[in-house]
């Protein structure tokens, strides 16, 4: 009998599994990666971070 369909089939729900995983966990943390990103992107340019009252309202300004 062959099982190389069921394999590959297999493969995919968990391919597909992982995926949305992925995709919610980075949609949950998007605001907190968000502020990382902008906060070291405020200190490679030397301005100031300024935290937001939420995730991912921080924003740089002058000194």
């Amino acid at each position: 009998m062959n099982n190389k369909g069921q394999a590959l089939v297999e493969y995919v729900l968990i391919i597909a599994i992982v995926s949305i995983a992925v995709v919610s966990l980075v949609k949950l943390f998007s605001g907190y990666l968000q502020d990382s990103l902008t906060k070291t992107s405020c200190t490679l340019v030397g301005k100031v971070y300024i935290t937001g009252t939420n995730p991912g309202e921080g924003y740089c300004a002058e000194e």
